[in-house]
Formats: C-alpha cells, structure tokens, sequence
C-alpha cells in the first residue's frame, strides 16, 4: 500500500481500514503521518488551543487480586505496604487539589477483595456531601469486580454509582482490546468485550468515559489498531468516550519486562490514533510515559489535549518513570509549541485561557 495515497483518503474523511491503519504504523515515514494527523486534528479543532485539566490521581488502595504482569503497583493484602486510604486522606488530597484551582479527581485502585459495593457508595455520597468536584473514576475492571462482588446487574452497579456521586468513567485497564494479549498479560483480568460492556452501559446511562490503550508490551501491530477499530466502532454506536489517550508500556519493576517503546513509536501510535479515530473527538498526550517534549512534539502528531495536570501519580511512578510537569511547565510547553494553552474541565469546556 502507498502510504501518501492511504493519508491523502484520510485527510479527505474517509474512513480508514484494518490493513490501511496497519500498513501506516509499519511504515517509517514518521513525517508524513504526522502531517496528516495534524491536518485531522485542524479540521476537529480549528485554531491554535492545546487543553489540559487541572486534576489529581488518588489511588485509594494498592491491594489487588488481578496481579497483572505489566503492573508494578499492586500488593498481596499479606504485603507490608499494602494501604487502604482512610476517607480523611482522601479528603485532604481532594482540598489540595482543589486550593489549586483542580476541578476533577480520578479515582482508580486494585480489585481489593473486601471492598464492597457499599464502600463505593459510601465513599462517592461523603466526597459530595463536603466537596463541588468532578469524580472521573473506577476503570471498567473495578466496576465489573464491584458487580460480580454484588451479585448486581452491570447496569445497577452503574445507576447507583452515577446516582452516589460518580460523573465519569476513566479508560483504565483496557490495555490493548484483544483476548489473545490479555490473556498472557493479565489472565485474571476481564475481557475486551467484558471491557467495552462497561461502556456500554455507562454511556447508555449518559455518563461519558474516555478510552486509553497500553501499548509496546507484546501485541502486533495489527492488534494495536484492531484496538482502535473496536473503539471506533463503539464510538459509532454510543458517542460516549470524549477523548482516547494511548499510552507506553513501562517494563521497570514489572514481571513481564521488556523494553519501553521509543519516542518514535510512540508519537507514530498516536499519529495513526488520530487518524484511524474519526469520532472520537479528543486524542490526549501521554507526558506522564513519554515526558514534556516528546508531549510538546504530539501536538504536531495530532494530540489537541495535554491531559492532566496529575498533582499525584503513582503506577507508572511503581515501573521506574517519574516524569513531573507541573502547571507552569504544562503552559510554558504549549505555549513554545506556538499554541494557546487552556484550562478545560473534564467535559472538555474551557473554563481559562493562558
């Protein structure tokens, strides 16, 4: 396949195939990928603004029973560093965030074996009854643990989420969308399907959730935008996910090692990632895998999002990377690439411009 034909139909609207996308990633024309991605992302969002989110990760348990492959950060409950955030930590990282202009929190742990339903709930109804903040939390594989546990159906679980407190729902854990990966990567972990189900559901409730994808660990490039194609065609059907955020592998500390994707590939994955996602309105850069200037260099290779701020990061900190871009250096990096940096809440509405 002629890649300058394959970027010219996609340039032009037209949507792009399997082989079409897999030829793309193949190809070493880095270049030309990430002219056309930034010809798309000028058509989605004309004008010169880079996004970003002023947030914090709280990860209120590192206890998990899945003990994915890939995973630095989890413990046996049995581990001397095992924790479970009391509510009063919680609390006082959520008025950190919030002294510093923060308007959302994104809550993930491990599937903890005696956390309930309830403790959820409990936890979501205390968090709004003292606080006026977006909770953007509990990836699809908590939410599933959260329904198995219950005996509930995916869509209770969901509704009494939504109705304790919960708005949005983070893209973790989705890795790469393909049962065949998965199951050497994390066995004990749900499937794609089981994954996208969640979402499913969640957008049919009219919460709105993003979309991530690991890559660089073992999968195929065909797997990589086969991944992409099975968000795209849910996009299709729901309209729900705001943004797609790939991200690298980090082998450090993990029992599945290897070695972390180049800059090259990663700005080439995100390239394909805006050009393969036509809907899907938002493509976020990684800073917190790949830090500030390969970020800055995504939004020439399609990104419009600097993601978030993350005033706490703690599993990619576990796998050895400890990248660390504070606000002033979020604005000053888009800012040097030429563009207008703006404050944004997790909808994607601009609440400040820089």
């Amino acid at each position: 396949m002629k890649i300058a034909s394959i970027l010219e139909r996609a340039v032009k609207g037209k949507r792009l195939s399997l082989e079409e996308g897999v030829a793309l990633l193949a190809s070493p024309e880095i270049i030309p990928l990430g002219l056309a991605a930034d010809a798309i992302r000028k058509q989605k969002h004309p004008g010169n603004m880079v996004t970003f989110v002023i947030d914090r990760n709280i990860n209120y348990t590192n206890v998990c029973t899945t003990r994915c492959r890939f995973c630095a950060f989890f413990r046996s409950e049995e581990a001397p560093d095992a924790y479970i955030l009391a509510h009063e930590e919680i609390f006082r990282k959520i008025e950190e965030t919030l002294a510093v202009g923060g308007t959302q929190i994104l809550m993930q742990g491990g599937l903890h074996p005696k956390l309930g339903l309830l403790y959820y709930l409990d936890l979501l109804r205390e968090i709004k009854k003292r606080y006026n903040i977006h909770i953007h939390s509990f990836s699809p594989p908590e939410i599933w643990h959260m329904a198995k546990e219950s005996g509930l159906s995916l869509r209770e679980v969901i509704a009494q989420l939504k109705g304790a407190g919960l708005d949005s729902i983070p893209g973790g854990g989705a890795e790469i969308l393909d049962n065949r990966v998965r199951h050497y990567i994390s066995p004990r972990k749900i499937t794609w399907e089981e994954w996208m189900a969640v979402m499913h559901t969640a957008h049919g409730l009219g919460m709105k959730t993003t979309a991530t994808m690991m890559f660089g660990s073992v999968e195929t490039l065909e797997a990589r935008v086969m991944h992409m194609l099975r968000v795209r065609e849910a996009q299709d059907q729901t309209g729900g996910f705001t943004a797609f955020i790939p991200w690298s592998f980090q082998p450090l500390h993990t029992d599945l090692g290897g070695t972390a994707a180049t800059g090259v590939e990663y700005l080439k994955t995100l390239a394909v990632s805006r050009i393969m996602l036509d809907n899907v309105p938002n493509i976020q850069a990684s800073w917190v895998t790949q830090g500030a200037k390969i970020a800055q260099i995504s939004l020439v290779f399609g990104a419009n999002d600097f993601g978030g701020t993350m005033l706490e990061e703690n599993v990619v900190r576990a796998a050895g990377v400890t990248n660390r871009v504070p606000l002033e250096e979020i604005v000053q990096c888009i800012k040097d690439a030429g563009r207008v940096p703006a404050q944004r809440n997790t909808l994607y509405e601009v609440i400040k411009y820089y």
